[in-house]
């Protein structure tokens, strides 16, 4: 089992920026991937970006060049740092951790708000 846990999120101004952290705890050996995923209201959820074991990311074409997705082995956590936000970018951001046998797991998601 993985548990996540997100923080950071907040309310803040379209331009701003937010840093979103994830901690992961539990069979932390058994993870290939992580990432952000963000589900508005009366919307499906999407990936957001993601980073896998050797360190390779991925982004949504609407966060490219904004967002940045990283992350510290020793701590067990996952940042996402989001600068240039816009009111599209709110959402409920989740974490997620994806096992090599093929195991997703989810936080309990961080309220992102970014007003106009």
């Amino acid at each position: 089992q993985v548990q996540l846990v997100e923080s950071g999120g907040g309310l803040v101004q379209a331009g701003g920026s937010l840093r979103l952290s994830c901690a992961a705890s539990g069979s932390i050996f058994s993870i290939n991937a992580m990432g952000w995923f963000r589900q508005a209201p009366g919307k499906q959820r999407e990936m957001v970006a993601s980073i896998n074991r050797g360190g390779s990311t991925n982004y949504a074409d609407s966060v490219k060049g904004r967002f940045t997705i990283s992350r510290d082995n020793a701590k067990n956590t996952v940042y996402l740092q989001m600068n240039s936000l816009k009111p599209e970018d709110t959402a409920v951001y989740y974490c997620n951790a994806f096992s090599l046998s093929g195991i997703q797991y989810w936080g309990r998601g961080t309220q992102v708000t970014v007003s106009s």
